[in-house]
């Protein structure tokens, strides 16, 4: 596959991401969140605003492949991550997009208030 070809299948993924998360919270705009560059260090998806980091605290890392190391690709969201959840986003040509997030972060999610 050609760069310029990757490239775009990453860009592809990154947009699928930012516009799922504005369909979740329609009080955020294009100025909240936008995609990384493709140079760019650091997250795939900048939550650039306050409001946009209270609403969705993760460090979002974003894989487009047919073939990908899990663990690497979580490694990467964890050092991206700071003081947010690391979250990497898969996806494979013709499959939907899978989320990972650590197993114990999942649960305490789902935790009823003791």
């Amino acid at each position: 596959m050609k760069p310029n070809s990757r490239k775009a299948k990453g860009r592809y993924l990154q947009n699928i991401v930012r516009d799922r998360i504005i369909k979740l919270y329609p009080v955020l705009g294009k100025d909240d969140i936008r995609t990384s560059l493709m140079s760019e260090a650091g997250a795939d998806i900048k939550l650039t605003s306050h409001t946009a980091r209270k609403l969705f605290p993760y460090s979002i890392e974003c894989k487009n492949q047919e073939k990908l190391n899990i663990w690497s690709a979580y490694e990467q969201a964890e050092a991206n991550a700071g003081k947010f959840e690391p979250l990497v986003v898969i996806k494979k040509n013709r499959r939907n997009p899978l989320v990972i997030v650590d197993a114990e972060y999942f649960v305490n999610l789902h935790k009823i208030n003791e």
